[in-house]
């Protein structure tokens, strides 16, 4: 996976999951993936080491990734989306067997079956 794949990932998990992280990983992490500070610039501001923002961050990561593997709230909005934008996509041209199809699927996605 590229870097801007990764990043774009955990800014997604972030979304979901990011208020389960403490105030100090929520600084970190946004620091580093929205403000585009660098290592040192964190460190410089938190008055703590390159090494300990490095870890901090490689630590938050993985567990918005835990969260994900877990939870799956993030694979399933996509699913349920997915399944969405089909059946928008039917009914926009006149499929209307499709579009009831996709809807049920849909239906059956957010009632968790």
């Amino acid at each position: 996976m590229d870097e801007l794949t990764k990043n774009e990932k955990l800014g997604d998990l972030y979304a979901y999951y990011g208020s389960l992280l403490t105030q100090g990983q929520q600084d970190y992490f946004e620091d580093y993936y929205y403000n585009d500070l660098s290592l040192g610039e964190i460190a410089a501001n938190h008055e703590v080491s390159r090494q300990a923002v490095y870890d901090n961050l490689k630590r938050s990561s993985k567990i918005l990734e835990n969260y994900e593997s877990k939870l799956h709230m993030k694979q399933d909005y996509d699913k349920i989306e997915n399944s969405l934008a089909d059946a928008v996509l039917a009914i926009d041209n006149n499929d209307q067997q499709v579009a009831k199809a996709e809807l049920v699927k849909l239906l059956n996605k957010m009632r968790g079956e």
